[in-house]
């Protein structure tokens, strides 16, 4: 099956194509069309990704995946949320990561505790869309550690691996991270073929 990759985050695309080799599709990206994709101006992870991926499917003909993903942090009332790609209006992964701690810098211990979310959405051009969830809880350290990764990586404690998504290798985040988790269930529905579409309609 060819699918298209409803993303220009160059570190989802990664993730995306290490986490979907097990099903042998063709993936295609945005660079392989000329699209660009709406603004997310939904209220949950599932109503952008979906956004994305119906948008990408019918303009190209073909299924496209999309994910919508972020951190929620309880203690900040469930920010960022939907809008972790551009929590506070900042531009960069670094200033948003600084602009986060300046959030946080009253909170202590238990009041760190956040949350990944991730929901991938496929979506085909007959207006058929299948949604996959997955999550993950940690802590957002007072400093980044880590290298790798992307986002909010570097902020990010996973307890049971005791290393932040930006000290871990590819393999590793896919895992223990939110994102693996949304494809080890979409995995979990392919690996016999597409599921039956009456059970997995979006509606």
């Amino acid at each position: 099956m060819r699918v298209v990759l409803a993303t220009a985050n160059p570190g989802k695309v990664r993730e995306l194509t290490l986490g979907l080799a097990p099903l042998g599709w063709t993936l295609l990206s945005l660079a392989d069309f000329p699209l660009r994709l709406p603004k997310e101006e939904g209220a949950t992870f599932l109503e952008n990704a979906l956004l994305k991926a119906a948008y990408v499917a019918k303009a190209t003909g073909l299924p496209a995946l999309a994910d919508d993903s972020g951190l929620v942090v309880p203690a900040l009332g469930g920010e960022p949320g939907v809008h972790s790609a551009r929590y506070g209006g900042r531009e960069t992964d670094r200033e948003r990561n600084v602009y986060l701690l300046e959030r946080m810098r009253h909170l202590k211990g238990e009041e760190r505790r956040a949350l990944f979310v991730a929901v991938l959405v496929l979506a085909y051009p007959d207006g058929h869309a299948e949604a996959y969830e997955g999550s993950v809880e940690g802590m957002v350290l007072e400093a980044p550690r880590g290298e790798g990764g992307f986002g909010y990586d570097p902020l990010f404690y996973v307890p049971e691996a005791g290393k932040t998504f930006a000290e871990m290798t590819l393999e590793e985040k896919a895992r223990h991270s939110h994102r693996g988790k949304a494809l080890s269930a979409l995995l979990e529905a392919y690996e016999k073929g597409p599921p039956p579409r009456e059970i997995s309609r979006l509606e």
